[in-house]
């Protein structure tokens, strides 16, 4: 299972309160619980200064694996990346 990168598509994320762990993502009509969150990466100091810092979350959702992202100057969350086995339609 890879991830595929694609042209971000803007999404709804509800964080967890403490953490800003993602817990629910809404991607159009789509709600998608997250089940498991499978890595963190956290670019702090390698961005382009137009965009600002930003950390990725690879999540498990049924159905579909994703890679989300958290621009922290836009404070946007966008779909960066699905599993190449499981696509949204």
């Amino acid at each position: 299972m890879a991830i595929v990168r694609m042209e971000p598509v803007d999404v709804r994320v509800r964080a967890d309160w403490f953490d800003g762990t993602p817990r629910e993502i809404t991607w159009g009509e789509i709600r998608l619980p997250v089940t498991r969150l499978t890595a963190v990466r956290r670019e702090d100091s390698a961005y382009r200064i137009e965009v600002g810092p930003r950390t990725i979350f690879e999540v498990e959702t049924p159905g579909a694996r994703l890679a989300l992202c958290f621009q922290h100057r836009s404070r946007r969350w966008t779909v960066n990346g699905v599993d190449d086995e499981v696509g949204l339609s």
